[in-house]
């Protein structure tokens, strides 16, 4: 029975760590200083609480934050993985630029653990199951079989450290960067009376493109915090091609979020443009 460590507990590592424990696995994860919320999805994941010296003893570990929060996790983890007589791989699943990932690198390197970086395409695992890919790169990626064979799906993308987190900004660069262009546009027509004409026009010329905004755009409302960072990220690795235009979606993002937690005045925009009119 492989044991995997998990943290922490949001929607993607308790959604990774209930698939991996009705397939099998042992899930550890550490509850302390995390919210009455985390600790709910923890219990209903069949997630374990543990120290971080357990933690340390796993097969594997998975890191699965915020992006801001990466380089914490492995500097908090650092001291067990030094102690741990087994080195577990420990696998950075952040959001993350790969400048970054290389930081998280060394951070773990002393320890004597392998590293592994990974990056998440996709929502979390769901009971109907639907998988999200998990791309790893790095010398350890091929001992990452226990995940696969516990239910996740772990693709080993070719390069060194860095390249699978240059895939998942460039993937999520393109999407989410095109939903909040999208947004951006329908609120803008929307401010200015012209919502109905271009929803009339996008159903005339673009019939393929709205029906992804209305799969795309409603999920953002919520997400949008957590959207930040991870543009702020993609704005770093883009370098001086397209660093401000990331950064202005991530400020759109923060905009977003804002509206979400009080107003709603452009989630209520949004939604009117993406209504049903049938």
């Amino acid at each position: 029975m492989a044991v995997i460590a998990i943290q922490a507990q949001g929607a993607m590592g308790a959604g990774m760590g209930r698939r991996l424990t009705q397939r099998g696995a042992t899930v550890l994860t550490h509850l302390g200083g995390r919210s009455a919320a985390s600790a709910s999805r923890a219990a209903e994941a069949g997630m374990r609480d543990a120290t971080p010296a357990d933690m340390a003893g796993a097969d594997i570990i998975l890191s699965v934050l915020p992006p801001a929060e990466a380089r914490a996790c492995a500097a908090w983890l650092a001291p067990a993985l030094a102690a741990a007589p087994r080195k577990p791989v420990y696998v950075d699943c952040n959001a993350i630029s790969p400048e970054t990932a290389k930081e998280v690198a060394a951070i773990i390197a002393p320890t004597g653990a392998p590293f592994v970086d990974g990056g998440i395409i996709g929502g979390p695992p769901r009971e109907d199951g639907y998988t999200p890919v998990l791309y790893v790169a790095g010398e350890a990626a091929g001992r990452l079989a226990p995940l696969g064979e516990h239910g996740l799906d772990v693709r080993v993308t070719p390069g060194p450290i860095g390249a699978a987190s240059a895939l998942k900004m460039s993937y999520a660069g393109i999407t989410k960067g095109l939903v909040a262009l999208s947004s951006a546009m329908m609120l803008a027509a929307t401010r200015g009376g012209a919502a109905e004409g271009l929803r009339t026009e996008l159903e005339r010329s673009q019939p393929q493109l709205l029906a992804w905004f209305h799969r795309m755009v409603p999920p953002m409302y919520d997400k949008a915090y957590r959207w930040i960072g991870e543009m702020e990220e993609i704005a770093d690795f883009t370098g001086p091609e397209a660093a401000a235009i990331y950064q202005a979606i991530a400020r759109f993002y923060e905009g977003m979020a804002a509206d979400n937690a009080g107003p709603r005045e452009r989630t209520a925009a949004l939604k009117a443009f993406l209504q049903d009119r049938k």
